[in-house]
């Protein structure tokens, strides 16, 4: 759980804390120690449903005025959640405040949590009471979600939320009251950080109401990944880095969307792996996607990269879609956006271990609808780069992790906590009502995507 932590005054951050960039030398080349670790509490199995429910979800996600009191920035800590296989901040909703623990997802738009009448299905996940917020709107949209799985159903609604000393009146979200199969604690829900396009809900995102509202010093949100899947003595709770609501000043190596802004999609003009080059055709673009634990593209990309690794094979059963390979083989991969050259870890690179002696491989074929991106870029890529989402213009930068953030990975220590912080600035969501339509493609790849990594 995570702190939701405020600033009372104006202050920028130095250019080291909480993960931030600076001008260093590039990580890509350093080497980074592979240590295998157990794969107790969850088994092969466990592993293998997992993979395959990232695969499908990820199909299912890819098919298809205000008012400003003063500007400012903060930062929210954010917890790894079960080996890098998730991502989760804190806020919180309502007057008075109740902070909930959610999925931290660039690929989607929309922000949804429990409600209070979710029932057994919901678990111990701590719930949203309309009743006890004074501020509480019900838009009266129902929602019925039906996926593979299951099946999610409820509501959209209108509350204060707050974030990382950040309040915003009327924010829309999503209240399920029904879910299938079970959540699991401490997780509530989901916050979509990509563009008010993608959002079924017919509401203006959080992030882009700040940012569009000329709350921040900066129009833009940064996020650090921290890693653990290497750390024998990992737990299913780590501190994960930070999200952070303003940008120090260092080198970004900014990428521009190349049309309108609707995922955090940009050109993927480069691959090598072991060395080899793979072919990238013209055109392709990758999303970023901070919601997805590994890297998908099409079926003969991913086929060429594992024809670079001796003894590699396709996987079957659970893992299929993915590859198996040695795991004494180190794999080196970089990739570029057209601009700096960035290398993914041999760490990252192996999902898990299937076996002893065969590890099955990060990178996974995953076929996406005509028009979205081919490639998704998920937190394989993202833990070996500050990665930061700017506003105007629409683009996504990279830059060097800092040797504090570089320090974080695998050290261990206190898991943050949901609190409820100090506002610092406020803004009121005038964005129009939702549209009264079924939000059923958008939301059940969300639920989807977060059943992945929370329900195993």
């Amino acid at each position: 759980m995570i702190p939701l932590i405020f600033l009372a005054s104006f202050f920028v951050l130095p250019a080291d804390a909480f993960g931030a960039p600076t001008d260093v030398a590039p990580v890509s080349g350093q080497t980074i120690s592979l240590l295998r670790r157990n794969q107790s509490p969850r088994d092969v199995t466990e592993w293998g449903a997992l993979a395959r429910s990232q695969r499908d979800n990820l199909i299912v996600k890819y098919s298809g005025s205000q008012t400003t009191q003063k500007r400012s920035s903060g930062y929210n800590l954010i917890v790894d959640q079960l080996y890098d296989s998730s991502y989760y901040g804190s806020l919180a909703i309502g007057t008075p405040a109740v902070s909930f623990d959610v999925i931290l997802d660039t690929g989607s738009s929309d922000l949804w949590v429990v409600g209070s009448s979710c029932g057994t299905s919901c678990g111990s996940s701590p719930s949203y009471n309309p009743s006890s917020s004074s501020t509480f709107q019900n838009l009266s949209t129902p929602l019925n979600i039906q996926y593979n799985a299951g099946y999610a159903d409820g509501y959209g609604a209108q509350d204060m939320v707050q974030m990382a000393g950040f309040s915003v009146s009327s924010q829309g979200f999503v209240i399920v009251d029904v879910v299938s199969p079970n959540l699991t604690s401490p997780v509530s829900g989901l916050l979509g950080l990509a563009w008010e396009s993608l959002a079924y809900s017919g509401q203006m995102p959080l992030w882009q109401t700040l940012a569009s509202s000329n709350t921040w010093d900066s129009a833009l949100f940064g996020v650090q990944l921290t890693r653990y899947k290497n750390d024998s003595t990992a737990q299913q709770l780590e501190p994960g880095g930070v999200l952070n609501m303003v940008c120090t000043p260092a080198s970004i190596d900014y990428i521009d969307i190349p049309g309108t802004p609707s995922y955090w999609y940009i050109p993927l003009t480069s691959m090598t792996v072991q060395g080899s080059s793979i072919s990238i055709a013209s055109g392709t673009t990758a999303a970023i996607d901070t919601g997805t634990t590994n890297i998908a593209g099409p079926a003969s990309s991913i086929q060429a990269i594992y024809a670079q690794i001796p003894n590699s094979q396709p996987a079957t059963g659970e893992y299929a879609g993915y590859y198996s390979f040695p795991c004494s083989t180190t794999v080196n991969v970089e990739l570029s956006f057209g601009g700096a050259t960035w290398s993914i870890s041999p760490a990252d690179f192996s999902f898990t271990q299937s076996s002893s002696t065969e590890c099955i491989g990060a990178f996974f074929e995953a076929s996406t609808d005509t028009g979205s991106p081919s490639w998704i870029i998920g937190d394989a890529f993202l833990k070996n780069v500050y990665s930061v989402f700017r506003y105007n213009p629409p683009s996504v930068g990279f830059a060097n992790l800092s040797s504090i953030a570089i320090a974080e990975n695998g050290a261990g220590g206190t898991v943050p906590s949901a609190t409820i912080g100090t506002v610092s600035a406020s803004v009121t969501n005038t964005s129009d009502a939702p549209h009264r339509h079924a939000l059923s493609a958008s939301l059940s790849a969300l639920f989807l995507a977060f059943s992945a990594v929370l329900l195993l």
